[in-house]
């Protein structure tokens, strides 16, 4: 059964907090009477310590207005409650440890819990401890990358891990590699023995190399699908899309080698983009990784697949391991000074992409 955390015990927890929730139209917008999130099975409780941002924040309001529903999805902050089964679930975590991890904010199905709030439900077996010398600031830009990531590996068919890596020289390109959800992919590739190449603008080369990329492409090249299949001697097989537009699409396409291959999107590819029969297309959401379904529409609705969900547990468990022994690395961060009015600032500049080679991360407390 839901149980609310006592307000009466210490930490002293409210029975309102601030928030950054949806208004009629879906615009973000600041709330100050937003009720704290119910813990269900294997959940805790976080106090938000420091969010990031990501596209999807503002374009879930956009493309699915969902009246007071709350937004956010990336954080790090300060276990305070503990699901009885979430103690089980997770002995290693303790009240009072640093976590990080992913939500799903802006939920038509869930609306009273987002990462853009003082307080914040998770489930126990997506979040990572924060090890020492890893700023939260930095920390918070890790849930959706790594969530991601997840299940970029099944869509792409591979079978390389980091926990148990091939000898075989198997490219994969990542277009937009400057990203957050880029690096992520480009170090786990690199861990996994595979040969990780990318795209991005030329000022982020030495970026997208930094983090496992053996050769960088520019994007705008105007033949650069050309180059990455001589690069490859048409051997590629698996491509990322980190930017999913007309533009990323027709290179991943072309770039792909003659007997075909798989491409993983992070948005909706329409038809008439997927040129090619022998390339098979995957539409890769975070959201998938709780396992519980996602109730929108338009393509993006998910049936419930607790596969995924229990696959995403023992990936972020690896993905702890790596960043404990500094394998893993943060994606840079911009720090926003000002809180919560900092997030709806930074989504504005984000919406302007006025945003590249760092990820948007506020402090709240």
């Amino acid at each position: 059964m839901p149980s609310v955390v006592p307000a009466s015990t210490e930490p002293r927890v409210p029975k309102l907090q601030r928030a950054v929730v949806q208004d009629a139209t879906g615009v973000p917008v600041l709330s100050r009477d937003v009720p704290i999130p119910l813990l269900g099975t294997n959940d805790i409780l976080v106090k938000t310590v420091a969010v990031a941002l990501n596209p999807s924040d503002y374009k879930m309001g956009q493309n699915f207005p969902t009246p007071r529903a709350v937004i956010g999805m990336d954080f790090a902050g300060e276990v305070i409650r503990m699901d009885p089964e979430a103690a089980e679930l997770r002995p290693d975590l303790k009240i009072g440890d640093m976590v990080c991890g992913v939500i799903h904010g802006s939920n038509p199905a869930g609306p009273d819990n987002g990462a853009f709030s003082e307080f914040l439900r998770a489930p126990a077996g997506l979040v990572m401890k924060i090890p020492p010398g890893v700023k939260v600031e930095d920390a918070a830009s890790l849930g959706v990358a790594v969530a991601t990531a997840c299940l970029i590996w099944e869509s792409l068919g591979l079978t390389a891990t980091p926990d148990a890596p091939t000898l075989k020289q198997v490219p994969v390109l990542v277009y937009g590699g400057s990203t957050s959800t880029g690096t992520m992919a480009l170090q786990l590739l690199k861990l996994s023995g595979l040969t990780p190449i990318a795209t991005c603008s030329p000022k982020n080369f030495n970026l997208a190399k930094s983090y496992g990329a053996e050769a960088v492409f520019d994007y705008a090249s105007p033949d650069v699908s050309g180059t990455i299949r001589k690069h490859t001697g048409g051997r590629l097989r698996h491509a990322l899309d980190c930017i999913t537009d007309r533009d990323s699409v027709g290179c991943c396409y072309q770039a792909i080698g003659r007997t075909g291959g798989n491409y993983a999107a992070l948005e909706l590819v329409s038809d008439e983009l997927r040129t090619r029969g022998a390339v098979k297309y995957d539409f890769v959401m975070a959201l998938d990784v709780f396992g519980r379904g996602v109730e929108l529409h338009s393509g993006y609705e998910r049936d419930p697949n607790p596969a995924r969900y229990h696959a995403a547990v023992k990936w972020i468990a690896m993905c702890q391991e790596l960043l404990s022994c500094g394998k893993l690395r943060t994606h840079p961060v911009q720090v926003l000074n000002g809180g919560f009015d900092a997030i709806l600032e930074g989504l504005q500049l984000l919406k302007k992409g006025a945003v590249s080679g760092k990820k948007l991360v506020v402090r709240l407390s």
